[in-house]
């Protein structure tokens, strides 16, 4: 189930961050994620919209907004593989049509996923936090085809 994040899932929230972060960013050392958790409290938990994904009363997954920019999107690593990423992506690219992401350019599975989900990547750059290169993606639910039906204009 997703449902809007309350300040009790925050710790739940922070755990998920970090132990994704620290499986999907292994060239990055470990001290710069522990790190990080002082600005992700400080920064991202109070000002973000989150969204939990809740599984047999356990967050086991979360996206953060800030206006059309999705600032996060982690899922437990225990977690992965179960679609749970997908749902939340959709969740958001629902909630506002158009969507940006930054994100490390060695991340390649990553890249893979929100490229397969319709993100197109619109430049390149460097975190300041990190000094590791990344990139800029961006969705916009205009830029979509529909699908099409070959067989709905069938004449008999």
């Amino acid at each position: 189930m997703i449902r809007a994040a309350k300040p009790c899932d925050y710790q739940a929230i922070e755990e998920v961050w970090l132990l994704a972060s620290l499986q999907a960013h292994d060239f990055i050392p470990a001290a710069f994620w522990w790190q990080q958790q002082a600005a992700l409290r400080a920064r991202y938990l109070p000002n973000a919209e989150i969204w939990v994904c809740e599984r047999e009363q356990a967050v086991q997954g979360f996206a953060a907004l800030v206006d059309d920019y999705l600032v996060a999107l982690f899922v437990r690593p225990d977690c992965q593989q179960q679609g749970i990423g997908r749902a939340l992506l959709d969740f958001a690219k629902h909630l506002r049509g158009q969507l940006s992401v930054r994100m490390y350019c060695e991340n390649d599975i990553a890249i893979n996923f929100y490229l397969k989900q319709d993100f197109m990547v619109i430049k390149e750059g460097t975190d300041i936090a990190s000094g590791q290169p990344e990139l800029y993606l961006r969705f916009s639910a205009a830029h979509v085809a529909p699908p099409i039906s070959i067989c709905q204009h069938t004449k008999r």
